[in-house]
């Protein structure tokens, strides 16, 4: 990591040097002094390569939570249909709204999908605990990466809207999402969760999504034109890639003894920093998953 390069400094920057340690980047390089088994390693057939015209930004789906529309995704990136085409809605702290918006009939060629909002579990459903008692649900966790909210007693679960994560527009009906997109670019818009269908997560190039240009400014501000809105140069699979142009991810694993001790870490807070002790409660839209670029 970058903060590696800091040998020497003085007495005041070390205040600045310990907030920087804090609020470091989720993306970190791989070395061999991390173990091996605190990391997923992704499959390049489950990441999607969306190439903007500042950077990529690399996807991966959940089609073990919404796989009607993790595979509808992927099939419609295999077959170039986001190719050029343009994010329309965008709104800061929000969403940032994809799809075809050309005036031809190319969207209602794609049939809608019933809704993924949730799935059911077993009493022997299992995951890393974040939270009792969160503001939306019951409880709170990781599975596979991806944050989840839980009701035992409902036996239900259901992806959550945290920053980054993918999800199907629709219209007012629930089945009606087919092809148009937003990914979360902001603050979790948690009263989303349950009524749409969140099918992946940006693991890598968020900062290219928090780039891509707002479509809504401030009222009073002059408009923002059509012709200055972000296309999707091209959207791949990994897999579909070739081999020169792709790249090993491996993200946390949450189901390991070292990301549940972290958790307790930060959720209790013990550096000196905190000379004011926050309450131990986690948010898990601000808990981070972190994802590494393996060398070859």
């Amino acid at each position: 990591m970058w903060l590696k390069t800091i040998v020497i400094l003085e007495p005041y920057m070390k205040k600045f040097a310990l907030v920087a340690m804090l609020c470091a980047s989720s993306y970190v390089q791989a070395t061999d002094s991390v173990n091996q088994e605190e990391w997923r390693q992704l499959s390049a057939e489950n990441v999607v390569v969306m190439t903007l015209p500042h950077g990529n930004v690399y996807i991966e789906l959940a089609p073990q939570f919404s796989p009607k529309h993790a595979e509808r995704f992927k099939s419609l990136v295999q077959s170039g249909y986001y190719d050029d085409e343009k994010f329309y809605r965008v709104i800061d702290g929000f969403v940032a709204q994809a799809g075809p918006q050309d005036g031809s009939d190319k969207d209602k060629q794609v049939k809608a999908l019933t809704m993924e909002d949730e799935f059911s579990v077993t009493d022997q459903f299992s995951y890393t605990l974040v939270q009792k008692n969160d503001m939306f649900a019951p409880q709170t966790g990781f599975k596979d990466g991806f944050a989840l909210g839980h009701s035992p007693d409902e036996k239900k679960a259901w992806m959550l809207h945290c920053p980054g994560v993918i999800a199907m527009a629709r219209g007012t009906e629930p089945d009606t999402g087919s092809s148009h997109f937003y990914i979360t670019n902001g603050q979790a818009p948690r009263y989303l969760d349950r009524i749409m269908a969140v099918f992946g997560r940006v693991v890598h190039g968020m900062n290219h999504v928090q780039a891509i240009q707002r479509t809504a400014g401030i009222e009073g501000q002059d408009k923002i034109e059509a012709a200055t809105f972000t296309p999707m140069v091209k959207v791949r699979m990994m897999s579909d890639l070739p081999k020169a142009e792709q790249i090993q991810l491996q993200v946390q694993n949450t189901d390991s003894q070292a990301y549940t001790k972290s958790l307790e870490e930060r959720r209790n807070r013990s550096s000196a920093f905190f000379y004011k002790k926050p309450k131990p409660v986690l948010d898990i839209c601000q808990t981070p998953v972190n994802t590494r670029i393996v060398k070859s």
